[in-house]
């Protein structure tokens, strides 16, 4: 296996393991109202970046391996080390109903799986 293959794949597990919501879930929990709420928006509103971050997350899911572009590898590397950062900033007490999970779950991740 060559190096660019070993990353590829390494890229894919870390992926499917910070990305614990079907297609499914995450289009339906971007048609929500708490979805669309939370995450930095650029300058004069818009979608946030996590928004539109979760709609390439189902665009990815979608997909079969061998369709994967360099652009869907490089954004697997980002939600990976998005989970991974926002993961340990976990507030205290009940998250369930909070932006941190509601953030997370916009890349994909609930922290309640």
């Amino acid at each position: 296996m060559s190096d660019d293959q070993h990353d590829d794949k390494q890229t894919r597990d870390d992926f499917a393991d910070a990305v614990n919501m079907t297609a499914s879930e995450l289009e339906r929990w971007l048609d929500t109202d708490e979805s669309k709420a939370v995450g930095q928006k650029p300058d004069g509103g818009g979608e946030s970046t996590g928004h539109e971050s979760g709609r390439h997350i189902v665009s990815i899911l979608r997909k079969k391996q061998g369709e994967y572009t360099a652009d869907d590898y490089a954004h697997m590397r980002k939600v990976v080390g998005y989970v991974a950062r926002h993961s340990k900033q976990e507030p205290k007490g009940d998250s369930h109903d909070s932006r941190w999970r509601y953030s997370l779950m916009n890349w994909g991740h609930d922290p309640e799986k």
